[in-house]
């Protein structure tokens, strides 16, 4: 039940997403961060979690079952290094649920729920293109076609990754106005 090593930095800021058993926001059985080095680079660090139940009624969203996360860390093994990686850290998630789902998860395990500077990819998105307002929206597949991203849906790691490059491509469409 080993967690995999979390990479090393420098990094600017990460973008963090949980993919959940069931409804119950606690029920982490998959993390994604994707940490964003200084020259924009991506390293992205995902693992399966054991949330240690019987309810998988979200498989059908992710495709991750029980057998996926056999033999998988527990919630109270991959928080430690979380905790120590993003500690007073910039952590991006894309709508509020990541967040909530993280403090639940810590809240089940008897954790503090962490310290991190949360930021909403949603938000930046929106002030970033307020035309996709009501012609799909800010959500990250709406975002995927209308900024040409490539990743897989629902799949922790590389939604994480996709809310870091929205983040970045605003950052860059950001600059473009100011310098034009």
């Amino acid at each position: 039940m080993n967690v995999p090593p979390f990479p090393r930095g420098p990094f600017r800021f990460f973008a963090l997403d949980v993919e959940t058993a069931n409804g119950q926001r606690g029920s982490i059985c998959q993390i994604g961060v994707a940490c964003v080095a200084p020259d924009n680079a991506v390293t992205t660090w995902a693992t399966h979690v054991d949330p240690q139940t019987g309810d998988w009624s979200c498989s059908w969203v992710h495709g991750i079952t029980a057998q996926d996360v056999r033999g998988a860390p527990v919630f109270a093994q991959v928080m430690p290094v979380l905790a120590r990686a993003l500690a007073g850290r910039l952590v991006y998630q894309h709508s509020g649920f990541d967040q909530r789902a993280m403090a639940a998860a810590c809240a089940l395990a008897g954790l503090e729920a962490p310290d991190w500077q949360w930021s909403n990819s949603v938000i930046v998105a929106r002030k970033a293109w307020p035309e996709l307002k009501g012609k799909g929206g800010h959500g990250l597949a709406s975002l995927k076609s209308h900024l040409g991203l490539q990743f897989r849906h629902h799949d922790a790691g590389e939604d994480a990754r996709a809310a870091a490059e929205v983040v970045l491509h605003a950052e860059r469409a950001a600059l473009a106005a100011s310098a034009g």
